[in-house]
Parts: structure tokens; C-alpha cells; sequence
């Protein structure tokens, strides 16, 4: 059992500084290309083209990781977003960054699912939930150490872009040195949006529009921060404090879910959500403690959502099915995270740097309506039919191979 663990831990560790790095790198491209007079349409674009980058990973790292190994494939992934981090530190231009954006989401697809399919390899039925947790915890806590690290640099200079470089060249090492077997080929991967759709038109409609708005807000949150004038630690500590008010309220909020209609839970925190982000339109604050108050409170509803739209949908799914609906709602969540960046883009360029607020109010606003228009059309799954509920994160850092360490895909492992 201490063998096992030892391994995992070791690949855990190269998850934290891998997540740490995509932590940093994502929110110091916008606050430089703030700092240099990047239109918001580019640091919206930067957005875009990482979630079309980590997509496309998706589907075809498998096939490099097929032909030359997992340890090859995440020497040379880990490597490539050193390589490109240093790039961007380099050469600073708009359609230079675009390019390189997408080139770091698809390195980076390739080796969260390596880490992933070793982690599920090394786990068992009775260690799964675990690991689960684990993995979960370094995912939030890696991805917030990054983002607070901006805080430590001068983003004018080259020195952040380099502590980047160090970060993921540092993710190598862990593995490098594991003793865990070499797992199984990455499953293919596919998405049969019909099928999702069929299975729960309401976590179908929720994973999109939740990806519009935390699309929106993880690529151009930073600019907004950077625009109402607050310091650069405040920057950062607002990115994680919106993340850490979601983690905080999953809990809570799934097991309210659990006992009653999660159409109603998920309502409710999507216009809970839209009325935090109108009220920061209204009163356009300009204090740096009250900015990070009310962006927490917006997180601590925005954050929540995912999750609870994923639980609902496998509360519809056949047990077998577990895998193919998450991944495929993991999956139409990223496309989401394309489309949020241009929405909000505009809006603060021609309404005020508050409207990614008008953005993300749009989608949980929408989402709220078609939820209740939901409840009025089928009749909730009984309470003792449900599966548990589950904390996900809601952020671009997992796999649709991350879903194989949910416990409840073991019935899915098995066969």
C-alpha cells in the first residue's frame, strides 16, 4: 500500500508543478498583454485559441502517446511548454501569442491525460476515491500557487516567463524518476452530442453556457482587474479567490442537490450568479477590497454549476454510461470556454471593463430559464435512484481520462 502511494504521489507532484506553470503562464499573457496595449479582442483571442489548443489535444494526443510511449510523450509535452513559455517571454507580439496559445493547450491536453491515465492505472476500487480526492486538491491548489506567483514578478520583464519555463521543465522530474508501471494506450476519444442531449437537454444546455461564462471570465478576468486599477498581488489573489469561493460552496450545494431537484439548485446558483455579476455593473467598484469581495461571492455561485450539471446528467445515464456522458460533457464545456472570450471581448470594449460581467450574466441567466423550463417538462430522478454528488473543478486543467478516477466510473473500469 506505502509502495503504491509513494508512486502516486510522485506523479501527483509533477501534476502540481505542471498545474502550477499553466496557473502562472494563463494569467501573466494577459496581464502583459494589458501592460503592452494588446486590444481585448487579442487578450480574448489568447483565450480562445488555448481551449481550441486543449480540445483538439484531446482527441489526438492519444495517437502520438500510442506510437511513442507515455514517458517519451510527456518528455516531449512537459518540454514543448517550457520551449514555449520561454517563446512568449521572447517574442512579444498579438498573432505570435495567438499561434503559441494554442500550441500550449494542446501540449498541455497531452500531458494531463498521461498523468491521469498513470494515476488510474496505479489506483484500485478501494484506493480510487483517494486518489480522487487527491488529485482534486492539487488541481485547485497548483492552479492558485501559479496564479499567486504573478505576484512575486515584475510582469514587464522576462523573469515570470522563464519561472514558467522552470515550473514545467520541473514537472518532469517526478516522473521521470516514478516506479509506476506504464499504463495502458489513452483511450480514443469521441463525442456524440445528440446522445448527450438526449440523455439531459438541461446538463447539455448547462456545460455550454457554464463554459461561455468561466470561459470569459479565466481568460479576461485579469484585464478587468488590471483596468479598475487594482495592484497586480490583488490581481492574482482575485483570480484564486473566485476559484477557492467555488471549491468552498461545492459541498454544500451538491448535498443540497442530493435531496432535492438539482434543476433547482442549479436555477438558483446560475441567477444567483447573473445577480452578483449585474450588481458589479451597477456599482462599477473601484476599491480593491471590494472588487475581491464581490468577484468571491460571484465565484462561490458561478464555480458551483459544472458540477452540479454533471451529477444531474448521470443521474439519467445507465451506470455503464458513466464515462462516455462526463467526458462528453467535459468536452462541450471546453467548447464553451471558446466562445465566452469573444462574447465578453467586445462588451468591455465598447460598454466598460464591468461588461465580462454582462457576458457571464447572459449565459447563467440563460442557463436559470432553461432549467425551470426543464422542471416543467420531466420529472426529477427519486432522491434514493441518484448517484452521489461529486466536487469537480471547473476549470480547463482535466481530461475527459481524469473522469476514469471518479469512483463511480469503477463499474466502467471493471468491464
Amino acid at each position: 500500500m506505502f509502495s503504491t502511494f509513494g508512486s502516486i504521489l510522485a506523479l501527483l507532484l509533477g501534476t502540481a508543478f505542471l498545474l502550477a506553470g499553466s496557473g502562472l503562464h494563463g494569467l501573466l499573457l494577459p496581464l502583459r498583454g494589458q501592460a503592452e496595449g494588446f486590444s481585448t479582442t487579442t487578450l480574448g483571442l489568447l483565450g480562445t485559441a488555448w481551449s481550441l489548443g486543449f480540445v483538439a489535444g484531446c482527441f489526438l494526443a492519444p495517437r502520438l502517446v500510442k506510437r511513442v510511449g507515455h514517458v517519451r510523450s510527456f518528455g516531449a509535452f512537459a518540454a514543448s511548454g517550457a520551449i514555449i513559455a520561454l517563446l512568449s517571454g521572447l517574442l512579444v507580439g498579438e498573432l505570435v501569442w495567438i499561434g503559441l496559445r494554442v500550441l500550449t493547450g494542446f501540449v498541455m491536453a497531452g500531458a494531463f491525460m498521461i498523468i491521469e491515465s498513470w494515476l488510474n492505472e496505479r489506483s484500485t476500487n478501494e484506493t480510487r476515491g483517494t486518489v480522487f480526492g487527491l488529485y482534486m486538491m492539487v488541481t485547485y491548489g497548483a492552479i492558485m500557487g501559479g496564479q499567486l506567483t504573478v505576484a512575486a514578478g515584475d510582469v514587464t520583464t522576462a523573469t515570470l516567463f522563464m519561472m514558467t519555463g522552470i515550473l514545467f521543465c520541473l514537472s518532469l522530474i517526478p516522473t521521470a524518476v516514478s516506479t509506476a508501471v506504464t499504463p495502458k494506450p489513452l483511450a480514443e476519444v469521441s463525442l456524440d452530442l445528440p446522445a448527450l442531449y438526449r440523455n439531459s437537454p438541461i446538463a447539455f444546455a448547462a456545460c455550454l453556457l457554464v463554459g461561455v461564462a468561466n470561459g470569459a471570465w479565466g481568460t479576461l478576468g485579469a484585464v478587468y482587474g488590471a483596468r479598475a486599477g487594482i495592484s497586480t498581488a490583488e490581481i492574482a489573489l482575485m483570480m484564486s479567490l473566485v476559484v477557492v469561493a467555488g471549491a468552498v460552496t461545492q459541498l454544500p450545494a451538491g448535498r443540497l442537490s442530493d435531496r432535492t431537484d438539482r434543476r433547482y439548485v442549479l436555477a438558483g446558483a446560475a441567477a444567483g450568479a447573473a445577480g452578483f455579476a449585474i450588481l458589479i455593473v451597477l456599482i462599477a467598484p473601484t476599491s480593491g477590497t471590494v472588487i475581491l469581495t464581490m468577484t468571491a461571492l460571484y465565484g462561490a455561485m458561478a464555480y458551483i454549476l459544472y458540477s452540479i450539471a454533471v451529477a444531474h446528467a448521470n443521474d439519467h445515464a445507465p451506470a455503464e454510461d458513466f464515462v462516455k456522458v462526463s467526458g462528453g460533457l467535459l468536452l462541450l464545456y471546453g467548447g464553451g470556454t471558446m466562445i465566452g472570450p469573444l462574447v465578453a471581448a467586445p462588451l468591455m470594449d465598447y460598454v466598460s471593463s464591468e461588461g465580462i460581467f454582462l457576458a457571464t450574466a447572459w449565459a447563467h441567466l440563460t442557463l436559470a430559464g432553461y432549467a425551470m423550463l426543464r422542471i416543467s417538462r420531466r420529472a426529477p430522478v427519486p432522491i434514493d435512484e441518484r448517484e452521489a454528488f461529486k466536487t469537480l473543478p471547473a476549470e480547463r486543467a482535466v481530461t475527459q481520462n481524469a473522469v476514469m478516477l471518479d469512483p463511480r466510473s469503477d463499474t466502467e473500469t471493471e468491464e
